[in-house]
């Protein structure tokens, strides 16, 4: 009898940590795209492109064929390769090709649909990219402050983080006395990847920015993330100063604030 009920007591147990075993490879197969914070930041022609390097993209790839005002369409190549880890260059130093919001101008807020401005933007609401009551798309799009450009050190603080970023299908360009940026002109869509290492790039100009690995996520769950923007990047002096190529090898915690 006691033979009998070990073995039962026995096949109890496996059976239950069979299941938990089970679970647990379920959940690590989950998808997690939709879980956490994202940080919203804005790319240019300098860092995803057809035809450049180091991925020579086709036009097809990223959306150039369908570029307009306002396109928010997932590029196709970060559609398809989800998972997939893939370089991204990021411009050089006066001609950046990402970009952080540190805030959210008022007009976004009060352009709808929502009471959310990088809402409104990524909807994208009226003067963000769809026709206002005057037909203008992009009224709200210019003089934008707060636009930084990243250089090695504020890329460097990404690393680990979730980003999903409107796409440009030419540059972005900034003031900087105050520090704004234009916002206009077509879009190629979004993107959402991982950032998981910043080096040193050897194979450019002398001004050229680092070489950002990232790792592919779908943008059409992480935009249904809560989204965050990046306070705290190194905020340049001009478009020359600091001349910031080189990656730290140790940089300060990153913070983030709730993108209204």
């Amino acid at each position: 009898m006691f033979k009998k009920r070990y073995g039962l007591y026995s096949l109890m147990i496996f059976l239950l940590l069979g299941s938990c075993l089970s679970d647990a490879v379920d959940e690590s197969n989950q998808d997690s795209s939709s879980t956490g914070d994202a940080v919203f930041l804005l790319i240019d022609e300098d860092s995803i492109d057809n035809g450049n390097e180091p991925n020579n993209f086709s036009d097809v790839d990223i959306n150039d064929q369908i570029a307009r005002i306002g396109l928010r369409d997932q590029l196709r190549y970060f559609k398809q390769n989800v998972g997939q880890r893939i370089d991204l260059y990021t411009g050089q130093v006066g001609d950046e090709g990402w970009f952080a919001l540190t805030s959210i101008p008022n007009r976004w807020i009060n352009a709808g649909p929502t009471n959310n401005g990088l809402r409104n933007y990524l909807a994208p609401g009226p003067g963000l990219g769809s026709p206002n009551v005057d037909d203008d798309r992009e009224v709200l799009l210019d003089e934008i402050p707060n636009v930084i450009p990243l250089r090695a050190t504020g890329l460097r603080m990404l690393v680990g983080q979730t980003v999903l970023s409107v796409v440009y299908d030419s540059d972005i360009s900034i003031n900087y006395s105050p520090i704004e940026g234009n916002l206009k002109g077509d879009n190629l869509g979004i993107v959402a990847f991982k950032v998981v290492d910043v080096r040193e790039r050897t194979n450019g100009s002398s001004s050229s920015l680092p070489i950002v690995t990232v790792e592919i996520m779908d943008a059409e769950l992480v935009i249904q993330r809560d989204l965050v923007l990046f306070s705290n990047v190194p905020r340049p002096r001009s478009s020359s100063e600091p001349f910031d190529i080189r990656p730290p090898g140790n940089v300060i915690a990153p913070e983030f604030i709730d993108a209204n």
